[in-house]
């Protein structure tokens, strides 16, 4: 035991090991250096990442993503600095880790585009959850936003789940965007009755409703001269929420009223004649 002890004290005391911790000493502690200062560094700007995004209300979910996903850079950078200090050649394992990337990029071509307009919704927010939207062709309130994919429900309660691709691809249509809608009526009277009056009537209706707006102020004008009738369009503005009570309250409202001034509401009829043929 005695002979181990001495021969391991000969070795540290030997050249070979003074000159090993020579050319060797400096690289591990400027390597150690590297990792502790710049894992200090990475993880200051994930902190200050996370501040800025929590502050701009992004989506938590994302927001957990996208500081690890840079945390995890970050610390990749540092960790191959200190391997280029150590003379770790890294050409060769770049190589693989680019391969193996670009492999699996192929791979999961559809979800990272779907992932990437996850991440421009939630950026740009063009809609947020509660927002009644129409995208894609589906109509429905926004009922959450994911990473890959936006949850509507529709107005007859039916949940539907869109890729964010597609979302983004398509025109978005956001009914609630902006706190006061524009009813837009078209309401139809005879020819042979008294314009003015049926405007007066449709106008006196729009005002009198107690969730019309008073500005904007009720626009109310022909629009066209039809085959059955004369049309007015008839537009009451109101807040968001109240669209569709307005909307049926002033159609329902201004045909009682028409009709209780005399007006006509005309339909569309059409008259067929029977003539017989070869009659004697």
């Amino acid at each position: 035991m005695e002979s181990i002890f001495n021969s391991i004290s000969n070795f540290f005391a030997s050249e070979t090991f003074i000159g090993l911790l020579q050319g060797w000493g400096l690289k591990l502690l400027t390597a150690l250096a590297i990792f502790i200062i710049g894992r200090w560094i990475a993880k200051a700007l994930n902190r200050w990442l996370r501040r800025l995004l929590t502050n701009k209300e992004m989506d938590p979910t994302l927001t957990n993503f996208l500081c690890n996903f840079v945390y995890a850079i970050l610390l990749t950078a540092v960790i191959v600095s200190a391997l280029q200090v150590l003379g770790v050649p890294i050409t060769g394992l770049a190589a693989i880790l680019g391969a193996a990337g670009l492999a699996i990029g192929l791979a999961l071509k559809d979800s990272l585009g779907n992932f990437a307009a996850g991440v421009m919704l939630a950026m740009f927010r063009p809609f947020k959850a509660g927002d009644l939207v129409e995208v894609a062709g589906v109509t429905g309130k926004v009922d959450e936003i994911r990473i890959f994919s936006t949850i509507l429900n529709t107005n007859d309660n039916v949940q539907v789940t869109i890729p964010n691709g597609t979302v983004v691809a398509d025109p978005i249509i956001n009914h609630t965007a902006h706190e006061n809608r524009r009813v837009d009526l078209t309401i139809g009277v005879g020819y042979d009755d008294n314009l003015k009056q049926a405007r007066e009537i449709l106008l006196s209706v729009c005002q009198a409703h107690p969730k019309v707006l008073e500005d904007p102020a009720v626009n109310v004008f022909v629009i066209e001269l039809a085959d059955s009738s004369v049309n007015f369009v008839v537009r009451p503005w109101c807040q968001t929420g109240d669209y569709w009570t307005v909307w049926g309250d002033v159609l329902e409202q201004s045909k009682v009223a028409l009709e209780a001034a005399g007006l006509s509401i005309p339909y569309p009829q059409q008259d067929v004649h029977m003539h017989a043929v070869g009659a004697e």
